[in-house]
């Protein structure tokens, strides 16, 4: 667009010869002329004459020439860099040998008057010709290049006169110089080199290949750049419900006469209606118990007749209390609606994901940084597994797989497997319980080792070691954050309790300066499966609805989550937060998530690291061997074995019974350690197994248990012996 108005500027300072006049009859008079050719016309004719007014003719020349080579080069999509690589780049091609040999020959002749080159030479004879000059050029060019001293034998003359003679030309030899001439030439005796050096010498020049093919091969396989996936590929946001006014209406008078019927002195001051809840604002009197009011939780929801209400102070306000209706219609929160907002764009952390919209409708997202792990539990529907594709979909619009990469976990094997191919993993989807335990022992190891990184740097967490990388230790690499995320916790614990809870409370009370966090998920909130010590070193909660208020207690430590209506409903807890937030998470639906994973699949490949894979699956070995040496496999150790175990064989041996009761009478021992002295003893096949009321068979005789010289372990391995033989004989 700009060439036209710039090429007649050119054309309107090298030929217009008129003195314009500043007025409205100027663009007149530049029209014309541009019409009749000796001027750029009304618009490139006003912009050189105001140029030529405050610079001058030759300078406003100038400056449009440069203008318009611009305008070219951005026409055709040019730049300078490109075209000086082009030229740099070209295809250079070997021209032929100067002829000096040629030149020479033919001066010498002239000079001496011999005989010159018969004309009617023939086409072949002039083309041997040329080769055999061309020839001779090259050899000269590498004997100077080499620099090696060839003895020539004077009986035969050198292999270009053979040549030069057919063609009809005479051989003129070059002069020898003095030193040549005074003293013969002989040839160099060759080095002979040992074996030793000669392997030495392959060995390092094997060595300096390898070093440039690794650097040519890092030079060349770069990997392409991460493209964030559009906004378009989610849904767009339903137009919010805002329901009736007479509803709601409605609703604020009931609660006012409950409070008369009940006689609490509060009165309702407004109302906020929000996707899934309304919250009435109620204001307390003076001397009235916020206990009294949460008593009657059942009641209001009775008068009001839903399913329960939620009865919580409202932050930040003085002797106001929240009362949360749930609304006949449920409107959803669309997770586009939050990724698109300005607090989710402007957020510079790389780890922020969107979590929903409160009562009030704000966005609501979090830094996974600061929280730094997340505990995340409900039952089947509430609406975990779309809270967990929330988080991943939010990092992928967020982070580069350089900044962030991810290890998943799905015993279930349905709910993450779509994750698989996309860049940030570090390894494949793990499905295997076994696996998943490896993995959470590679991750520490991990963290430990980016510790050791941190001590050699001086620096106390991940940023200030990626910012002292990019100052002061340019030959390191930065460490991207690491985000584990566990789908169904409770598989897990199933399989390998021990071990799983030990490596989770190890990686969450170390690893947050290590850039490391975890992000679990369970549909089973029970003691069992959430242990006392994980959440004192998980800190931060989502709650979705559950079944009672215990399991509210064992999630949030209070209670609330009971009173949850489901479907993206959830209370939020994050650290630092004193009391947790009702929010309404974010959907997103698994056409949606297939979406934006094939986009980031498209324009990248993962590339999992085989290092951390073939460690995982030896941890996961070493985890089988263990789980089979303690369910009997292998008694050869008895380091877990009670230190009573011995005597209380001889209690057995000397009442003819065994049950707990009687251990604790004769050993003195609390009922734990008496129970378990007798599941051990049921291991080793001393004891028969549970019966009811009935007391627990004698499987030994003192005799055999002399023998075994009261021993546990032998007693084992001769059982074990005796079990072979009668198998044996049976076949």
């Amino acid at each position: 667009m700009l060439l036209s108005p710039v090429l007649g500027a050119i054309v309107h300072v090298l030929q217009g010869r008129h003195a314009y006049v500043w007025s409205w009859g100027m663009f007149v008079s530049l029209y014309n002329d541009g019409i009749a050719l000796v001027s750029g016309g009304a618009l490139s004719g006003f912009f050189a004459e105001g140029l030529i007014f405050l610079i001058s003719r030759v300078g406003t020349a100038v400056l449009f020439f440069v203008a318009f080579f611009l305008c070219l080069f951005l026409s055709l999509n040019l730049s300078l860099t490109a075209i000086i690589r082009r030229i740099r780049e070209r295809p250079r091609y070997p021209g032929p040998e100067p002829e000096y040999e040629r030149g020479r020959a033919s001066r010498q002749i002239e000079k001496k008057g011999g005989a010159q080159v018969a004309p009617d030479k023939s086409r072949g004879e002039k083309e041997e010709a040329m080769r055999a000059k061309e020839n001779r050029g090259a050899q000269r060019k590498r004997s100077s290049k080499l620099n090696i001293d060839i003895a020539l034998d004077p009986e035969k003359p050198p292999a270009g006169a053979a040549a030069e003679t057919a063609a009809g030309l005479p051989f003129i030899p070059d002069k020898p110089e003095a030193a040549q001439a005074s003293e013969p030439i002989t040839p160099a005796a060759p080095v002979v080199k040992s074996k030793e050096e000669l392997a030495k010498e392959q060995e390092q020049q094997r060595r300096i290949s390898e070093e440039v093919a690794k650097e040519i091969e890092k030079e060349i396989i770069t990997q392409p750049e991460y493209r964030y996936p559009p906004i378009e590929l989610l849904a767009k946001p339903a137009p919010p419900f805002s329901g009736s006014e007479a509803d709601l209406l409605l609703t604020e008078q009931r609660l006012e006469d409950d409070f008369i019927n009940f006689n609490i002195a509060a009165s309702v001051k407004g109302y906020v209606r929000g996707p899934v809840v309304t919250r009435y604002e109620v204001e307390l009197e003076k001397g009235t118990k916020l206990g009294s009011l949460t008593r009657l939780a059942d009641d209001i929801a009775l008068t009001l007749g839903c399913s329960s209400v939620r009865i919580a102070p409202i932050p930040g306000q003085i002797s106001r209390v929240g009362i949360e209706v749930p609304n006949k219609h449920v409107s959803s929160v669309a997770l586009r609606s939050v990724i698109d907002s300005d607090k989710f764009k402007n957020n510079k952390s790389k780890l922020t994901f969107a979590v929903g919209e409160d009562i009030s409708g704000e966005p609501i997202i979090c830094d996974i940084a600061k929280l730094p792990h997340l505990l995340i539990a409900g039952t089947t529907g509430s609406g975990k597994s779309v809270c967990m594709n929330s988080i991943i979909v939010s990092l992928l619009y967020k982070a580069r797989p350089e900044e962030v990469r991810m290890i998943m976990i799905d015993p279930k094997m349905i709910e993450l497997g779509i994750y698989n191919g996309i860049p940030h993993l570090l390894i494949p989807v793990v499905t295997d319980p076994k696996k998943a335990a490896g993995a959470l022992q590679w991750a520490i190891t991990e963290m430990m080792k980016r510790y050791r990184l941190f001590s050699e740097t001086n620096a106390r967490d991940i940023e200030s070691y990626n910012a002292a990388v990019g100052t002061q230790y340019p030959d390191r690499e930065k460490l991207p954050h690491i985000v584990i995320v566990i789908d169904e916790l409770s598989d897990l614990m199933i399989a390998a309790a021990k071990d799983v809870e030990e490596a989770i409370c190890r990686v969450a009370q170390m690893a947050r300066a290590a850039g490391m966090h975890l992000i679990i998920a369970t549909q089973r909130p029970s003691a069992d499966v959430i242990t006392g010590l994980m959440k004192a070193n998980i800190p931060s909660r989502i709650a979705f609805a559950v079944s009672s208020a215990m399991e509210s207690r064992i999630i949030l430590d209070s209670q609330g989550a009971e009173r949850l209506v489901g479907k993206g409903d959830m209370l939020f807890a994050p650290l630092g937060e004193g009391k947790p937030i009702r929010v309404q998470g974010c959907f997103i639906s698994s056409a949606e998530v297939e979406a934006v994973s094939e986009y980031v699949k498209s324009g990248a490949t993962a590339e999992y690291n085989e290092e951390i894979i073939s460690q995982i699956e030896k941890n996961a070995e070493k985890q089988t061997d263990k789980s089979a040496k303690d369910d009997g496999g292998d008694w050869s150790d008895e380091d877990d074995a009670d230190e009573l175990l011995p005597e209380a064989v001889e209690v057995i041996l000397d009442t003819g019974q065994a049950s707990v009761s009687m251990l604790q009478r004769r050993l003195k021992l609390g009922y734990s350690r008496a129970a378990r002295l007798v599941d051990q003893m049921e291991q080793r096949g001393i004891v028969g197994p549970f019966e009811g009321s009935k007391p627990r068979a004698l499987l030994i005789t003192r005799e055999q248990w002399q023998e075994s010289g009261r021993s546990t372990q032998r007693f084992a391995a001769q059982m074990k012996m005796a079990e072979f033989e009668s198998e044996e004989e049976e076949k």
